[in-house]
């Protein structure tokens, strides 16, 4: 896992596919997303090493069920007693209560999703002992008031989380930053790509200057803009 800072409180936790973030308040820590499956340690030593401990992760939120996102969701909550939170509509499922439904995929993205597949450590995903439900409009404690935004198409219960006083949006993988080229775009490997093409539209309504993605660099200036130059070239359908 490689760990990058992008601002005094705010790094970047970079698995070999997907990635966390960690916010640090003064007193407490949050983590958004838990990376792959086994992430937890490696996790919790990043946030001693960065001067937090364990014990200062307070909650870590869920931007999805998707195991390279929740993975480790279980092993951080059990080694720092963090609270874990995410979206009512993907609670079942992280729960094991219901199966995880598949993604819609294109042909071109077939290839790219079982590429993704072979990085993932083929282990037993162990679900959370208990998960805070959440819904659009909810404002958790960090960051002065993280705002969550229910941005359903990457799944039903994805959600992007708005940090207003700080400029900063985690948009999970509802936005993604291309890797050949670094361009913005929609998410892949989507249940309903039109939804997604549609919350990223919504994305982009809100004012940030850093976009932290669940794929690709985030974006450290001007987000909003680069968010709306983005959405002006995937339109929703009609």
């Amino acid at each position: 896992m490689d760990v990058v800072a992008l601002l005094p409180r705010l790094h970047l936790l970079r698995f070999p596919v997907g990635q966390a973030y960690l916010w640090q308040d003064d007193d407490e820590s949050t983590l958004v997303d838990a990376g792959p499956p086994g992430s937890g340690r490696v996790i919790a030593d990043a946030v001693t090493a960065l001067g937090g401990g364990p014990a200062a992760v307070r909650r870590v939120v869920l931007t999805h069920f998707h195991e390279d996102h929740a993975g480790g969701a279980a092993e951080l909550a059990a080694l720092t007693g963090a609270e874990v939170l995410a979206h009512a509509a993907d609670a079942a499922v992280l729960r094991r209560e219901v199966p995880a439904p598949e993604p819609v995929l294109a042909e071109w993205e077939r290839p790219l999703h079982a590429a993704a597949l072979r990085h993932l450590p083929v282990r037993d995903v162990e679900p959370p002992s208990a998960i805070t439900e959440l819904a659009d409009g909810d404002v958790l404690p960090l960051g002065g008031g993280a705002h969550v935004v229910h941005v359903p198409g990457h799944t039903d219960g994805s959600i992007a989380l708005h940090l207003p006083g700080h400029g900063v949006l985690f948009t999970g993988d509802t936005v993604a930053a291309s890797p050949v080229d670094g361009s913005v775009m929609p998410g892949v490997f989507n249940l309903d790509r039109p939804r997604t093409v549609a919350a990223l539209h919504r994305l982009a309504g809100l004012d940030a200057d850093v976009a932290c993605f669940g794929h690709g660099d985030p974006v450290t200036g001007r987000a909003s803009a680069v968010l709306r130059e983005a959405a002006d070239r995937h339109r929703p359908a009609r």
